[in-house]
């Protein structure tokens, strides 16, 4: 378990090998698929991602400048008589990156969204950041950047079953320092009771980043962690939650009232922040 609190520490190597440890990252993300039979009856993708929620976040993330370890740690690493170069890889609209505009020379944006890149170029336009943006899967589209000063994944692993692939090309497109940001657990776990109540299911409960942390360690990167909790609450109101459940869960919108009902008879509002687990190596 990550220790409590907002640790800086090293993390070493376990005596089991990367190949084990990515075989069990993959197991444990696939157990998170949803039963065909509820998939099937969705109304809408219950993994689908929103536009507007991802630029709502990069605007407050410009209006208000985070100070946390994530944006500490690639100031850090960007810091020196120049601009460096920043490779940011799922990087929506530009929540981890835009903020650091002042340092970076050139910001090379790789997202599976294409229509997520044309908002993040429009963005850096206006900042004055010069931008280059790729359309596609990490690492498909690795050989399509040059090496970086520093990279940054935010809230991506979860989302990626060949993990020591991507943290390996990862790597290898960075000269200097690599960051990962990601919930402490799946960003879908909060949904856990409401899957039980609304359709008999448990959910699972790994992998969590300590898992991602073993990994890279295993990888042979010299890992170090941070952990706080999350700047963000997740939702604005319990309406926004109740919409959001139904889609994830695989509900129709127009069960939203009774949603929402669940959710304060289960005692999940307000909900508690996520903890953010900051992962970094040079």
């Amino acid at each position: 378990m990550l220790p409590a609190g907002n640790p800086c520490y090293a993390w070493h190597a376990l005596s089991m090998d990367a190949e084990e440890l990515a075989a069990r990252w993959r197991e444990r993300l696939e157990s998170w698929a949803i039963p065909e039979a509820i998939l099937a009856k969705a109304p809408v993708d219950p993994w689908g991602h929103s536009p507007e929620r991802f630029a709502t976040r990069t605007d407050r993330a410009l209006a208000e400048p985070d100070d946390g370890p994530t944006t500490t740690r690639l100031a850090e690493a960007l810091a020196g008589p120049g601009k460096g170069t920043l490779l940011d890889v799922g990087a929506g609209s530009g929540a981890a990156s835009l903020p650091l505009r002042e340092r970076i020379g050139h910001l090379y944006a790789v997202d599976t969204s294409a229509s997520m890149l044309e908002d993040l170029a429009a963005r850096a336009d206006k900042l004055g950041v010069p931008v280059t943006t790729v359309a596609g899967r990490w690492p498909d589209v690795a050989d399509d950047v040059p090496v970086a000063d520093v990279a940054i994944a935010a809230h991506v692993v979860y989302n990626v079953p060949d993990l020591a692939g991507f943290l390996r090309a990862l790597d290898r497109r960075t000269q200097g320092r690599v960051v990962l940001e990601l919930p402490h657990r799946h960003p879908m776990s909060w949904l856990t009771p409401l899957w039980q109540h609304f359709h008999g299911v448990d959910r699972p409960v790994r992998p969590v980043a300590e898992d991602c942390v073993a990994l890279a360690a295993a990888l042979g990167y010299s890992v170090r962690v941070e952990e706080r909790e999350a700047p963000l609450e997740r939702f604005t109101s319990l309406e926004e939650l109740a919409a959001s459940a139904c889609r994830r869960i695989c509900l129709d919108p127009s069960m939203a009232d009774e949603v929402a009902s669940t959710v304060l008879e289960l005692g999940m509002w307000p909900m508690p922040r996520d903890r953010w687990t900051t992962v970094w190596w040079e």
